[in-house]
């Protein structure tokens, strides 16, 4: 009887999944934001007055510099990487509400930015380049908003290890990643179409951030939960858990498997994120897709995912080969920009193609993020994702830039892109991938991480 009493909440099988449906609520209508420019390009790009008085005119090139703007502030300023220390240092509660308020702040400017005409443009500093003054403010409030998103997300992952670990950990972060999904499969599944429908591409975003508005009050209710698990986890354990200091970063980044991990998601998530970014065009200028359901066949990929991703979790978790896992998602997304690379223009064949990337797309996450915590201890977990998503954040942010100026340079007389190197660069990333899988699971068989152990302890 007593050991009934003295448990942890988290042991509660309800709370635990109850405080995962809540904070990945809070992550899908961050990841609906993230995407909801996504399906937009056409309107960004047309000429003012053009599209019934919707474009933008936007070039190419402002295209790419404000979907890179998510990582400016993380990777230059370095704050996800302080984010990170800051949530092993002043814990899941403060850290979480920090970052929804940052993402909701960041949102209100780049909705007041879209929604407004400017006149003039701005010269950035060492050769940036020169860009339009709506260009510039939508990109700030993108920065913005990017820094509380990466923070929130990796929050999240704290927490889902808080609440799993010795439980359901690969298929939780599986869950999580699928409601995400749902958020950007809704994005570009709906942004176009909504702001054709309200007037422009305002509308979409204002819906965004309405959503983050709600996603930060779920939050605040899970901070209710996560105190009350706390005080159960206090009473179970007989010795407190060691805090974080700042000398054990040598521990951290002396952790040769830790970096494999890093550099994975930085070549994975290169060759998918900046990828959908610019997918929708490229379905209407290569396999000449209508523009209005242009944004479906991109759509498929998250919605893909939603299923995989914990069906992955899944089998991880009962029979590990988290390290298998990745290899074979690393060279599937290969294989799926080689393909669009090839002189080849079947709409059939790209909806065939982006299945196979969302395959891709549910192995890599479902085994990656899972496989942190049997690397890096819980004291370091915060500041360990940080990093990761802070090296993440270098492609999300130079990425999108470097695709803008190559589909820029490869625009033809008539307007048309040719997406030759386009789809090569993405698919160098695939073959680097590849290459760290081998090497992670080397290590793992030196170190005895325990990647291809299953998590659900017996």
């Amino acid at each position: 009887m007593v050991e009934q009493i003295q448990q942890k909440l988290s042991d509660s099988r309800a709370a635990r999944w109850t405080a995962l449906v809540i904070v990945s609520v809070t992550m899908m209508f961050g990841y609906f934001f993230t995407d909801v420019m996504s399906p937009l390009e056409p309107l960004l790009t047309a000429a003012k007055g053009a599209e019934g008085g919707l474009g933008l005119g936007w070039t190419s090139d402002e295209y790419g510099f404000f979907s890179g703007a998510y990582g400016y502030f993380n990777v230059f300023l370095l704050l996800l990487f302080f984010g990170g220390i800051i949530l092993d240092k002043f814990g899941i509660r403060f850290t979480g509400v920090m970052s929804t308020v940052l993402m909701f702040g960041g949102a209100l400017i780049k909705w007041w930015a879209v929604g407004h005409d400017f006149a003039g443009t701005v010269t950035l500093p060492f050769g940036l380049g020169t860009y339009q003054e709506q260009v510039i403010l939508a990109a700030l409030g993108f920065a913005i908003y990017g820094v509380g998103c990466e923070i929130a997300g990796i929050t999240v992952s704290k927490v889902i290890v808080k609440w799993f670990t010795g439980h359901e950990l690969a298929l939780a972060m599986g869950l999580q990643v699928a409601l995400a999904r749902i958020g950007t499969a809704g994005a570009l599944a709906v942004s176009l179409p909504f702001a054709r429908m309200c007037g422009g591409v305002h509308a979409s975003v204002g819906l965004g951030a309405a959503l983050l508005c709600a996603g930060m009050i779920a939050f605040i209710v899970y901070c209710a939960m996560d105190k009350k698990e706390d005080a159960t986890a206090a009473s179970v354990t007989s010795e407190p858990e060691e805090g974080f200091k700042f000398s054990d970063l040598g521990t951290l980044f002396s952790n040769l498997g830790f970096w494999y991990v890093a550099v994975l998601c930085l070549m994975f998530y290169a060759g998918v994120f900046p990828f959908l970014k610019f997918a929708t065009k490229l379905m209407v200028m290569k396999y000449g897709v209508d523009a209005n359901v242009a944004g479906l066949i991109p759509a498929m990929l998250p919605f893909g995912t939603i299923f995989l991703t914990p069906l992955f979790g899944n089998i991880y978790d009962k029979y590990g080969k988290g390290a298998t896992l990745m290899l074979i998602g690393s060279t599937l997304l290969t294989l799926v920009h080689v393909i669009f690379a090839l002189p080849f223009n079947s709409w059939i064949l790209a909806i065939a193609i982006m299945i196979v990337l969302g395959i891709a797309f549910g192995l890599v996450p479902s085994a990656m993020w899972p496989s942190v915590p049997k690397i890096i201890p819980m004291k370091l977990l915060g500041t360990a994702y940080a990093l990761i998503f802070y090296i993440q954040n270098i492609g999300l942010a130079l990425v999108p830039v470097w695709i803008g100026k190559v589909n820029q340079a490869n625009t033809g007389a008539d307007g048309t892109i040719d997406y030759t190197e386009t789809m090569t660069i993405f698919a160098c990333f695939g073959v680097v991938a590849i290459l760290i899988s081998l090497l992670l699971i080397v290590e793992d068989k030196r170190k005895g991480y325990g990647l291809q152990k299953p998590n659900i302890k017996k």
